[in-house]
């Protein structure tokens, strides 16, 4: 066990004024609410390298206890800051020893997410996962049924989600600013994916991508390929997979553009307006390939009436789509933005600014006073919760939600079909043969059971 003598200061007023601004709160066990602020927390995580040597470092204030990575090297670079961590390969065999640790932060390829988090729940942990929360609909409900038991601090990386513009949008959108939303428009100019090598060159995009590779590759020393494919169907090695996000664009590793920056832009209007799983749901693009997400495509959420909120529709656009405001000149076209729309006008907003449109007619508005407190920083807010049970605003309850969505998203583009969710009970009224995507069949030895 390392020390636990060094002080980690939080603010404890924090909790109390970003209690009105979370969704799904939860309590956590008394003796960590009575946990002495300056002990430091006994961390394991999970995939070190890549967003997982980010992640570690954002956690880096406690102690570190466990470091594990299929890919030997990732852990190698992690233990030369963690030198007494304990090191794992297979994070199955991490939870034998779940004694040793307080808290995960799970960092794996999308497609292992749910099967690092849920053991984690169910051993009482607190959990940290990089976005998206899961690689499907199913898990992303098993998570959220776990959470709910397990009582304690949860958090998706959605780290923009703590950035100070985020929040005084969502206090604008909720004050009424722009009267009734009736519609929002979500673009991200990011376009990897499966395109053409000619576009995918002129879209800056880090690896072309168009069918799957016949031969295999030689295997990267220190790589634990059999443990990296986890519950995903097994294949052969190649580099258009490992190392780096270039896995994030085949179906059976991850869910291209949509889950992985809906997460972060679609965020912004699930927050603003308490949204939750849509009614109906289409897309279009270029025809669906089984094995590659698009580069370009478009989704569109509609949402019933939410007490004197109007219905919603919500709209994607990835790479080349872009809304018809965006295209006539109706609106600034910048790269990647939200656009809400509302009764009074309109509020464009990127990461780290926002607009009232038409600019002259708000050029007196009288902005709310802020109701959001400032984030004392995305991990500190997870570490906090931790250790007090305040909240956080990106729990494990909201981030299911919004994960859920995006990947509906995406299984009404592979599909063609414009979807009839039935959130009660988990299933496309309207399409049989969208189960598969909903929740598919996992390798032998895996399972969510």
């Amino acid at each position: 066990m390392q020390d636990h003598s060094s002080p980690h200061r939080t603010r404890r007023q924090f909790g109390q004024t970003l209690a009105g601004a979370a969704v799904g709160a939860f309590a956590v066990p008394a003796i960590v609410r009575g946990r002495n602020l300056n002990d430091k927390l006994n961390i394991a995580c999970i995939g070190v390298g890549g967003r997982g040597g980010s992640n570690l470092q954002g956690v880096s204030s406690e102690n570190i206890v466990a470091l594990c990575d299929v890919y030997q090297p990732a852990v190698d670079r992690a233990a030369m800051a963690h030198s007494k961590a304990l090191q794992f390969r297979d994070f199955r065999k991490l939870f034998d020893r779940a004694h040793l640790f307080d808290a995960v932060v799970v960092s794996t390829t999308e497609h292992t997410h749910a099967f690092a988090t849920l053991p984690a729940l169910q051993l009482g942990k607190h959990v940290y996962c990089e976005k998206p929360l899961t690689h499907d609909v199913y898990g992303a409900r098993v998570i959220r049924e776990a959470t709910a038991k397990a009582k304690v601090a949860t958090q998706m990386g959605t780290q923009i989600h703590a950035g100070d513009n985020y929040r005084r949008v969502v206090e604008l959108i909720r004050a009424g600013a722009i009267g009734p939303v009736s519609e929002v428009h979500v673009w991200v100019g990011r376009a990897w994916g499966r395109q053409s090598a000619e576009d995918a060159k002129k879209n800056d995009d880090i690896v072309s991508v168009r069918e799957r590779p016949s031969e295999a590759a030689s295997l990267p020393k220190g790589l634990d390929w059999e443990l990296w494919i986890g519950p995903a169907p097994d294949r052969p090695y190649h580099e258009v997979y490992f190392p780096g996000p270039k896995w994030y664009r085949w179906w059976d590793f991850g869910n291209g553009t949509m889950s992985d920056l809906g997460s972060h832009w679609i965020d912004l209007p699930f927050w603003a307006l308490n949204l939750d799983a849509p009614l109906t749901i289409e897309a279009t693009g270029p025809p669906p390939h089984p094995e590659i997400a698009p580069a370009s495509m478009r989704a569109t959420y509609q949402y019933g009436a939410r007490g004197e909120r109007p219905p919603l529709k919500l709209s994607w656009y990835q790479g080349s789509e872009r809304p018809e405001l965006v295209r006539n000149g109706s609106v600034p076209k910048w790269d990647s933005a939200v656009l809400f729309v509302g009764e009074k006008g309109m509020l464009l907003s990127d990461y780290d600014k926002h607009v009232l449109l038409p600019e002259n007619e708000f050029r007196d508005y009288k902005r709310p006073a802020p109701t959001i407190a400032a984030s004392i920083g995305h991990y500190a807010e997870w570490i906090h919760a931790c250790k007090t049970g305040d909240p956080t605003t990106c729990n494990f309850d909201y981030a299911s939600r919004l994960t859920e969505a995006n990947h509906l998203g995406n299984i009404a583009y592979r599909v063609g079909k414009t979807l009839e969710w039935d959130a009660a009970k988990g299933y496309v009224k309207n399409a049989p043969e969208a189960e598969p995507m909903i929740r598919r069949d996992y390798r032998k030895g895996w399972s969510l059971g």
